[in-house]
């Protein structure tokens, strides 16, 4: 495969992955969340949305996928370890949210599928 190919799908992917965090900040904010931050980190693992809604903040992992069960099964033990290390970050950075109820939550999508949040979607090991 060339770097360019590997490149446009790249952006092609990036595309995809803003258009769904996009999409999952809206489907949110319709059940009442509002957003905190946006695709906090970098290299290496980001949380792709922090929300909060009355006492709780959730951490959100956006997955886009051509079918929602290969949505479903996209988060891996790694990434959740990746989460949690920018969770972590994050939290060191606003001490005030210590005192909410922190939850790891997901959207995942597919093309012509409702998005289907899940409250909880892993245990948050901080």
């Amino acid at each position: 495969m060339t770097s360019g190919v590997r490149s446009q799908r790249a952006r092609r992917s990036g595309i995809t992955g803003r258009r769904g965090e996009w999409l999952a900040i809206l489907w949110l904010g319709a059940k009442g969340y509002r957003l905190l931050a946006r695709r906090f980190g970098g290299k290496g693992g980001e949380i792709d949305l922090i929300v909060k809604r009355g006492r709780t903040i959730a951490f959100v992992e956006v997955k886009a996928r051509g079918a929602l069960d290969d949505a479903l099964i996209a988060i891996t033990p790694e990434k959740r370890r990746l989460v949690e290390t920018r969770i972590r970050q994050w939290l060191a950075r606003n001490p005030w949210a210590m005192e909410h109820h922190l939850r790891a939550d997901a959207v995942f999508l597919a093309p012509w599928r409702r998005p289907r949040h899940v409250p909880g979607a892993f245990e948050l090991i901080l």
